[in-house]
């Protein structure tokens, strides 16, 4: 099955040059719709015309971002050097405290499909 999702440019260019390998979501119910095998495309937000097809390979759930952010190692989340303070910062950023709390979190490991 495919999923459709968005990524902001730098997450987006990440993966497309497979420096990052892990996308960060929400458990929320589009999500738990993803299954091992299956393949997201995700579109760039700042350019609608610009996708990029990946194979889910694996997925982990955490209870929390920080839980999660201390468990993966940096640079499969595309967060070399950062802090876990610093990744939950930009983290929150897009998704609050409350909805985290609600949903949990997923790690989808993913594989570029070239």
């Amino acid at each position: 099955m495919n999923h459709d999702m968005t990524l902001y440019d730098d997450p987006f260019n990440a993966i497309q040059s497979k420096e990052k390998l892990v996308e960060i979501r929400l458990w929320d119910q589009k999500r738990r719709q993803l299954k091992v095998n299956d393949t997201i495309t995700f579109t760039k937000l700042s350019n609608p015309l610009e996708t990029l097809t990946v194979r889910v390979m694996a997925l982990d759930r955490f209870p929390t971002f920080k839980k999660m952010y201390e468990t993966l190692p940096d640079q499969i989340l595309g967060a070399q050097g950062q802090t876990v303070e610093q990744m939950l910062e930009n983290t929150y950023k897009i998704y609050s405290p409350e909805q985290e709390k609600q949903w949990g979190t997923v790690a989808i490991h993913i594989e570029v499909i070239d």
